[in-house]
């Protein structure tokens, strides 16, 4: 039987800190499981099931959506597929469904590699890489870009993590932003503005009850110290865990839901390089001229403190 995820690649490693490990799959180059100690810090799903709400996937070219899958470049309109038919947006890129090849693979690590053909509404080659690393406190993300065209093509980045703490209510989990701006969406969660998030209830730099917050929302002006980016949930007992990453992702999406197999509440914490409709908007695109390479990381890390 073919798994609707691929081929999975089993990491793990002992540091300092203990015992991790995590289960990558081809398909996407999704994260499926990551835990430390045997706590969980993502929610996990069946190696049988596709999956849900889009848990732990690469977004590339773009992340979120384009409208109405139109973007327009110098003059020049191009059309997307569909693939959000309930909002007629493009969404998530074009790898979500697309099986990755690994090219390297240790026993704490794994390269998976994909390669982006022109097609409908996109018409460039752009080969792609995902490096996922154990650490001692975490995990490692690295992604790679090439354009292997030739002429300049755009891309962005987002990737899709959803964070837990195992044996901790995500409901009681306490999220914090480092985030200054909210990005205002219409109906079809695509961008009208962006405003500050001083005295708004978008205001999460000070940290609010998971349980409390119904959320599909993107941030901006994210503060960075030393050149990273990070946001955190934190248990009543004082333990985090964090997305981290480079200050090139310059946003980040954070989606809750109660359908997510298994849990009460779940919550993904998204960074990303660009917001929704970034090839209409030009926001965070980066084009990469024949032959250039681009390199960004981004990481889950678990501190284990326990407050007396």
């Amino acid at each position: 039987m073919t798994l609707p995820t691929g081929e999975q690649f089993e990491l793990e490693t002992t540091t300092s800190t203990g015992d991790v490990r995590a289960t990558v799959t081809a398909v996407a180059a999704g994260l499926r499981t990551l835990t430390i100690n045997g706590i969980d810090l993502v929610p996990s799903y069946g190696e049988d099931e596709t999956p849900p709400s889009g848990s732990g996937i690469v977004l590339v070219p773009w992340p979120n959506r384009i409208r109405d899958g139109v973007w327009t470049h110098e003059g020049t309109s191009y059309q997307l597929a569909i693939t959000e038919p309930a909002r007629s947006n493009a969404i998530h890129g074009l790898l979500r469904y697309t099986e990755y090849t690994p090219v390297e693979q240790d026993r704490d690590s794994v390269t998976l590699s994909a390669t982006i053909h022109p097609q409908m509404g996109y018409p460039f080659t752009v080969r792609t890489a995902v490096r996922y690393e154990l650490v001692s406190d975490g995990l490692k993300v690295t992604h790679f870009l090439e354009n292997q065209g030739g002429e300049s093509a755009p891309v962005a980045v987002g990737t899709h993590p959803f964070l837990k703490i195992g044996g901790v209510r995500t409901e009681d989990l306490v999220l914090r932003l480092r985030a200054a701006s909210h990005i205002e969406v219409d109906d079809r969660l695509l961008p009208t503005g962006e405003i500050s998030v001083e005295d708004t209830p978008w205001d999460f730099r000070e940290g609010r009850r998971v349980g409390d917050l119904q959320l599909d929302d993107a941030f901006g002006e994210l503060a960075s110290v030393d050149g990273t980016v990070e946001h955190t949930l934190t248990a009543p007992d004082g333990r985090s865990v964090s997305v981290w990453a480079d200050d090139e992702f310059a946003y980040v999406q954070v989606f809750t839901t109660d359908s997510y197999p298994g849990e009460s509440m779940a919550i993904a914490v998204e960074p990303m390089t660009a917001p929704a409709d970034a090839f209409n908007s030009g926001k965070g695109v980066r084009w990469l001229d024949p032959g250039e390479q681009w390199e960004i990381s981004w990481g889950i890390r678990f501190a284990g403190f326990t407050a007396e």
